[in-house]
């Protein structure tokens, strides 16, 4: 059985980081015995920085096919959160790594909705054109699960006209974040969203924000506005998307990018900061840049329940044990349960 630390002992007893699993290991029978009871709810399951192709990623997999058979029905789907395929090697959509990466790794019979992603760094930089062999896959005349009509995008779930949540799909990948990430390789080719396509897909989301939604509103990008992983705060985000999501009140800000999972309530915001990005590929150190609510390297998925009341996210780790919970209302009032 593979070990996954939280961070290392020195770290631990300085900064008591991963406090929260301690609590988690008497609550989370309590809070998913809950969960258990109420059905027909409208569950997602979540997972970013997973197409490692390695064992890792195959284990967070089988992780979630285990944790989603226990649950009352089937997810609706699944939101994949960027770092789709490492390694290059993915062309085209006619790559051999869909049907290993993806199709296999999560099969149909078990992830039976649609899988919605967007795109990461590496989807940009591993391969040329990797970024456009993603939007054509989910175009093939056969017909799959994976979702990305284009780099950014709205989704109301349950249906349109009657939705729970609505979902801001976003593509971070700007040029300044990516020069900070892969240095020289944007002086060789393009590895970032135009400028042209930030400044439209901004404008975009402050007029999908204006807009009637659902009662709960998440925005799912690869890169987090707020983090205490290694990569730190996004500074654009910061400046750029965080003043949106105070303004008009999004529940929900869920990425990836940072290799661990984390939940952080920035004084005064109205809007939670969740980082699921342990689907596959190395972990990495966790720093303190803010106070957690939770933060842990380890290899695991999250879990998106909403209700006509209430928001919930679950952190599992890859041995399938909850070992996070939190719930926010719709006035945007959070507990950790």
């Amino acid at each position: 059985m593979p070990f996954y630390p939280c961070m290392n002992r020195r770290r631990l007893l300085k900064t008591a980081f991963c406090s929260s699993l301690a609590l988690g290991l008497n609550l989370r029978a309590n809070a998913l015995t809950a969960f258990l009871a109420n059905k027909g709810d409208l569950d997602l399951m979540a997972i970013g920085d997973f197409g490692s192709a390695n064992e890792a990623q195959w284990s967070v997999a089988r992780a979630i096919t285990r944790y989603t058979k226990g649950l009352p029905s089937a997810p609706a789907g699944m939101l994949m959160l960027g770092d789709n395929f490492y390694g290059g090697g993915l062309g085209d959509a006619e790559s051999k790594r869909w049907q290993t990466g993806f199709e296999d790794c999560y099969p149909e019979e078990t992830f039976t909705g649609p899988c919605w992603a967007i795109l990461g760094n590496h989807d940009y930089a591993e391969t040329a054109g990797q970024e456009l062999a993603e939007l054509a896959y989910a175009k093939r005349p056969a017909g799959t699960r994976w979702t990305m009509p284009q780099k950014f995008y709205r989704v109301d779930l349950p249906t349109k006209e009657n939705p729970k949540l609505t979902m801001l799909m976003i593509d971070t990948n700007w040029e300044p974040i990516q020069r900070r990430t892969h240095g020289k390789l944007g002086d060789k080719r393009v590895i970032w969203l135009s400028d042209e396509d930030r400044k439209a897909q901004l404008a975009w989301l402050e007029k999908e924000l204006q807009s009637k939604r659902a009662p709960f509103t998440a925005v799912i990008g690869h890169h987090p506005v707020y983090s205490n992983g290694p990569h730190g705060d996004t500074a654009e985000l910061v400046t750029d998307v965080g003043p949106l999501l105070q303004k008009y009140g999004v529940h929900l800000y869920l990425g990836g990018h940072d290799h661990d999972l984390q939940h952080l309530e920035m004084q005064g915001m109205k809007t939670s900061f969740v980082v699921s990005g342990g689907g596959g590929q190395h972990l990495t150190e966790l720093k303190e840049n803010h106070h957690p609510e939770f933060a842990q390297a380890v290899f695991g998925f999250s879990h998106l329940t909403v209700t006509d009341e209430k928001l919930t996210l679950r952190h599992i780790d890859a041995n399938g044990k909850v070992i996070h919970v939190f719930e926010k209302t719709k006035d945007f009032k959070w507990k950790v349960v």
